[in-house]
């Protein structure tokens, strides 16, 4: 039941949200050209994670609170290609460099359900934005981005335990909902003109030191166009794989890729003298994205993580499509207390002293190695013949009395008288 309360004030907290934002909708008026776009299509996920953009299938621990800095710098994430007199139209970049950061948070409601916030921000971009064709305010250095709230609900729980446990192989689900508030500014590709809606499920598998996720889910969104580029409602799908080379997630490298495909038909603008033209053409985009990252998380037993990656666009087409960028870079520091107990004693990994040998059920910091054994008592074997006794010592002699040369001699004996 309480989760069910905050879960409602949530839902109503962001519905009021969305509903001041509308307000500002006349920023997305321009159906033709439009800025309200979000150039950032990577979301992180507040909680426990291995992978960038694929989501995890743990949650925080009960009572416990995460939070986390997910940056990452975008090259040519929004590129425009307009009418002009050559043949093949002419590029131009709308945003060049970008470089976002996230702020993440999560509170465990219970051990299966997780409330989420995320305030993404752009700390700096450099472009010509859209001040070229239509002539409106140029792009800013900075920009607040649209942020998103949400729940991760366990599914199918995975048992609380260090990584490297035999007890953590097998398979966890969990189900994720977040919906985006638009704050965003919408003339600076941070915001879009509503909120966006998005489930999803994430999946992982382990294996020993092996270690594998997937999340399916959707973004359903109003549909925004740039010259002929259509942003709506698309897919989200990612696989990851990845591999622990040192013991208790001292440090592990990952592999992932994700493929966003767009559910909303492209369009051909034309340039008329009547102004610009766009023709629906039948065509799809599908954004994706690869990644190489290197983890580790040394620090509060596995809970405090670092991780660094680069990769780029994935050529399924010709070009890279809107929202996908050349190059992306990313750096993460995230806490998410899992409050790990690998032996099941009752203190987390984090403060146990033992934590793969089971001591006395407490909750005292620092407790939770086992007694030592008492000292076993001496044993006599009844078979071995006991040892013959030691010979009696010797009566001490008597020590004779110094003699006093000073003194004389004592006067011999009398011989006793002839009878």
């Amino acid at each position: 039941m309480k989760a069910a309360r905050v879960a409602a004030k949530l839902g109503a907290f962001v519905a009021a949200l969305t509903l001041t934002a509308s307000a500002r909708a006349q920023d997305c008026d321009n159906k033709l050209v439009s800025a309200c776009i979000n150039s950032d299509t990577l979301w992180p996920h507040a909680g426990p994670s291995r992978f960038q953009s694929v989501g995890g299938a743990e949650t925080t621990g009960d009572g416990r609170v995460s939070f986390g800095l997910v940056t990452t710098y975008l090259s040519r994430p929004i590129m425009i290609h307009s009418p002009s007199p050559a043949p093949d139209g002419s590029d131009r970049a709308a945003i060049d460099d970008q470089v976002n950061g996230t702020f993440l948070f999560a509170y465990g409601v219970t051990r299966k359900l997780e409330l989420d916030l995320a305030i993404p921000m752009t700390f700096g971009q450099g472009g010509a934005g859209v001040s070229s064709i239509v002539g409106s305010t140029e792009l800013r250095d900075t920009a607040t981005r649209d942020m998103r709230f949400g729940l991760t609900y366990a599914i199918v729980p995975r048992p609380r335990v260090d990584p490297s446990a035999p007890a953590s192989k097998g398979f966890g689900l969990a189900g994720r909902f977040e919906v985006s508030a638009p704050i965003g500014d919408k003339d600076q590709f941070a915001g879009e003109k509503w909120g966006v809606f998005a489930p999803s499920l994430a999946a992982d598998y382990r294996l020993g030191r092996w270690f594998f996720g997937a999340e399916a889910g959707v973004r359903v969104r109003h549909t925004a166009e740039l010259v002929g580029a259509r942003v709506g409602t698309q897919g989200v799908f990612g696989l990851g794989g990845g591999y622990d080379i040192l013991d208790h997630e001292w440090l592990s490298v990952m592999a992932e890729a994700r493929a966003m495909p767009i559910f909303v038909e492209q369009a051909t603008s034309t340039q008329t003298a009547q102004g610009l033209i766009s023709t629906p053409n039948g065509g799809y985009i599908v954004p994706a994205e690869w990644e190489l990252a290197a983890r580790t998380a040394p620090l509060a037993g596995g809970d405090l993580a670092i991780s660094l990656g680069g990769g780029g666009w994935l050529p399924f087409s010709s070009t890279a499509p809107i929202t996908t960028p050349r190059w992306r870079f990313t750096l993460a520091v995230v806490f998410a207390p899992l409050a790990h107990d690998t032996d099941g004693d009752g203190v987390t990994d984090d403060v146990d002293k033992c934590p793969r040998v089971a001591g006395p059920k407490s909750s005292d910091a620092g407790i939770g190695c086992p007694a030592p054994p008492p000292k076993p008592a001496e044993v006599i074997d009844a078979t071995t013949p006991a040892p013959a006794p030691a010979p009696p010592s010797p009566p001490p002699q008597p020590v004779p009395a110094p003699v006093d040369s000073s003194s004389p001699p004592p006067a011999p004996p009398t011989p006793a008288p002839s009878p």
